[in-house]
């Protein structure tokens, strides 16, 4: 494989060939492609990555938790580069402007969840990396509409997390519906985790962590956690909210057990194993709630992206090598990756 030497005119990507284990002895899922650098379509813009945070969702597409929707597809959806093209009628966006380009690539604008604010539930909604190409490349393209203008002076590797990790952790702290200077319990802390817990700290609440990595609680009370502990440890109190970013089914009834009276749990992810059977007087009764988070509007980006320039979050970045993007994948698996990884090209 050779990542570095390309034509003029070519760009280098991952793709998703052959979903499975990462790590697995033999061929691995991805494959390294050499493809003609994009052109922009009516609406489009060419953006040249600068970074690509490695977001969970990528390991889901990778080892086909997630179905493809794209043959071949690029993974990435955390993307901060410079716009070196834009197509017909793009408003909002120059050549060589910084810009981001996340994971909800396009809605139909028209139904009508898309007329009331909702258009996270749009039928007809895309995503970058997996129904379009994402960011384990070179270049890709995107819908103007949907990225966001960036600042120039944070670095490329804080930002990129910013725009999958932080925003959708921002609109599972809206959906955990946690009180004024209440107790948030946060069930597992990577890449969301560790940003949501400082957005929920900035606002004056108070956050306990369960995860099961030494690191990893090490790191939130570095952040500011009052407590951390294991998964299955029981809260210091009774939780107010919280929210479950691990993909581990199994942990739902035990956040839910855990909550006060009206206490409201948000699961995070994009992809769940299987609820065990709930207890109803244990788990819901007095008013407690359980809520699934679907994606992200617009507005949820702008929101967090304007909160996290006022609040300047710390951003704990593993950097790789483009070329490692396999190996960045391998640790998050292992949960070797403490924070967020980002994949750098050059």
């Amino acid at each position: 494989m050779d990542t570095t030497r390309l034509a003029a005119g070519e760009t280098g990507a991952w793709v998703v060939a052959h979903p499975g284990p990462v790590g697995a002895a033999g061929r691995g899922p991805l494959e390294w492609e050499r493809r003609p650098v994009p052109a922009p379509g009516p609406g489009e813009i060419l953006v040249e990555v600068e970074a690509c945070g490695v977001c969970r969702t990528d390991l889901h597409l990778t080892e086909g938790d997630l179905a493809p929707r794209l043959p071949r597809c690029t993974p990435g959806h955390e993307v901060v580069g410079r716009v070196r093209a834009a197509g017909s009628a793009v408003e909002g966006f120059a050549t060589g402007d910084r810009a981001g380009v996340a994971w909800l690539a396009r809605t139909c604008g028209s139904c009508a969840y898309c007329r009331t604010g909702r258009e996270n539930l749009c039928p007809d909604s895309r995503y970058t990396g997996w129904d379009r190409h994402g960011g384990y490349a070179g270049h890709l393209t995107a819908d103007a509409r949907f990225a966001y203008r960036l600042p120039e002076g944070p670095p490329a590797e804080e930002l990129a997390p910013l725009l999958c990790a932080g925003i959708i952790g921002y609109r599972a702290l809206q959906r955990a519906d946690l009180p004024p200077g209440g107790l948030l319990g946060i069930y597992g802390f990577g890449a969301s985790a560790h940003l949501t817990a400082q957005i929920a700290l900035a606002r004056g609440a108070r956050v306990a962590v369960f995860t099961r990595g030494a690191a990893a609680r090490q790191l939130a009370l570095e952040l500011g956690a009052r407590f951390a502990g294991d998964s299955y440890d029981p809260a210091p109190e009774p939780l107010d909210a919280a929210i479950l970013f691990a993909p581990a089914g199994e942990l739902v009834p035990v956040a839910l057990a855990a909550l006060d009276r009206g206490g409201t749990l948000a699961v995070a992810g994009i992809h769940l194993s299987d609820i065990p059977s709930l207890d109803y007087q244990r788990h819901l009764f007095q008013e407690r709630t359980l809520r699934s988070v679907t994606a992200n509007t617009q507005a949820d980006g702008r929101a967090f992206l304007a909160e996290a320039a006022r609040t300047r979050p710390v951003v704990r970045v593993n950097r790789y090598p483009l070329r490692q993007a396999d190996t960045a994948l391998a640790d998050l698996a292992a949960d070797r990756v403490t924070g967020v990884a980002v994949l750098l090209p050059q």
